[in-house]
């Protein structure tokens, strides 16, 4: 009688293990001392449940002043089945003159079951608070001694300087590309050949064809790095295909020049030498990229 007794008080406690309503329960928190004034504390918290059972997030903290030191800043609660996890997060506002012990509060979780209410019991958490100053401040010839705060690490600057370093790289190229194309270099004879055949034209007058004639072909002998005729345009284009535009030009200055040097009693009018003049400017223009 006594053995079926013991095993009916055995059964009665299995079940009685069998029906609690919270089936794991634990409070995580970081370590209780080493907090200063407005330092965050978290605090992490598990709970499984039988199933059926709830939990009620209305019997949980709300953000805000819980007391005068302390405020919740932040609630999670996430849920995966019948597991809850909660998470707080705590702000200390309290400049103790030594160390101090402070504990944040205990509250109950309520869970449901059916319009059954249980609760469960967070217990409260003592952490320790340090001060941010010693409290025996030492003295020295100047007056109090103050120890200050570690500098800030410094940022990196490596990429500011490289993209300072190739803006300027390329501020300086086009600048120079500039002045190269509007012959601001002497020695660059290349993009000045025409502007100073420009110079040369505007004292002469009809009577000074031939040495009208003769600055022209310098000044796109100059150019080619070569004697240039007119059977050689071709590969004179291939080499400069900008002057391309003004082919019929410059086929018409080939052929007035081998008249007027090679033919007898030719008669040169103040046209001729306007047209001269024109395929000048014209070519000064293709020298300076505006054309």
């Amino acid at each position: 009688m006594r053995i079926l007794l013991i095993m009916a008080l055995s059964l009665l406690g299995c079940s009685g293990q069998i029906d609690e309503p919270v089936s794991y329960f634990k409070v995580e928190t970081p370590r209780p001392f080493g907090y200063v004034n407005g330092d965050e504390i978290p605090q992490h918290i598990v709970i499984e449940t039988r199933s059926g059972i709830s939990l009620q997030p209305g019997s949980l903290p709300v953000k805000g002043q819980i007391n005068r030191w302390l405020n919740l800043n932040q609630v999670t609660v996430k849920q995966s089945g019948q597991r809850y996890e909660i998470d707080f997060l705590y702000q200390v506002f309290y400049a103790p003159l030594e160390v101090k012990s402070l504990t944040l509060p205990g509250f109950t979780v309520q869970l449901s079951q059916g319009e059954k209410s249980i609760g469960q019991n967070v217990p409260a958490w003592t952490f320790t608070l340090s001060p941010l100053r010693e409290l025996m401040v030492r003295q020295s010839e100047q007056g109090e001694y103050m120890r200050p705060d570690s500098p800030p690490p410094l940022l990196t600057d490596t990429q500011a300087l490289y993209g300072l370093a190739a803006s300027l790289s390329v501020a300086v190229l086009i600048a120079v590309y500039l002045g190269y194309l509007y012959g601001c270099y002497p020695n660059m004879l290349r993009r000045t050949v025409f502007k100073r055949a420009l110079r040369k034209l505007a004292g002469l007058s009809k009577a000074d064809m031939e040495q009208a004639l003769t600055v022209v072909h310098h000044a796109l002998n100059s150019l080619n790095g070569q004697p240039l005729f007119l059977n050689r345009l071709g590969e004179f284009y291939r080499r400069n295909p900008q002057y391309l535009q003004i082919n019929a030009q410059l086929l018409w200055f080939f052929n007035y020049s081998n008249r007027y040097f090679f033919s007898d009693g030719m008669i040169v009018v103040a046209q001729d030498l306007q047209q001269l003049k024109n395929l000048c400017e014209q070519c000064r223009k293709i020298e300076r990229g505006s054309r």
